[in-house]
C-alpha cells in the first residue's frame, strides 16, 4: 500500500475536508489505485529521452506584427466620457 489511512487523514486535515468512516476508507484504497498506476511510470527506461513541458513542439500562432500610425491625442479623448482636452477625467479614489 502507498498510502496509509493517517497519511489520508492528515492530508483530509490540510484541505479542510470532513471525511466520514467509509469516505476515509473508500478514499485510502481510491489513492492507493492511483499511485500504483502512477509508479508504473518508474519502470519505464527515459535515458537519452530529453524532458518535455508539451507532448508537441509549439510554435508560436501569431501573426507578424504590423507597425500602424496610432491615434493622436485629440482622436484617443474623443473616445472617453469625461476630458479635459489633456487628459481623461476619471474619479478620484483615494
Amino acid at each position: 500500500m502507498k498510502i496509509t489511512r493517517e497519511e489520508l487523514e492528515h492530508v483530509a486535515h490540510l484541505a479542510r475536508l470532513n471525511l466520514n468512516e467509509e469516505e476515509l476508507t473508500r478514499m485510502t484504497g481510491q489513492l492507493d489505485n492511483i499511485l500504483a498506476y502512477v509508479a508504473k511510470l518508474d519502470e519505464l527506461d527515459t535515458t537519452g529521452i530529453a524532458p518535455t513541458t508539451h507532448a508537441f513542439s509549439l510554435v508560436n500562432a501569431f501573426r507578424e506584427d504590423q507597425v500602424s500610425p496610432s491615434l493622436s491625442q485629440t482622436e484617443a479623448l474623443v473616445n472617453g466620457p469625461k476630458q479635459n482636452g489633456e487628459y481623461f477625467v476619471v474619479p478620484r479614489i483615494i
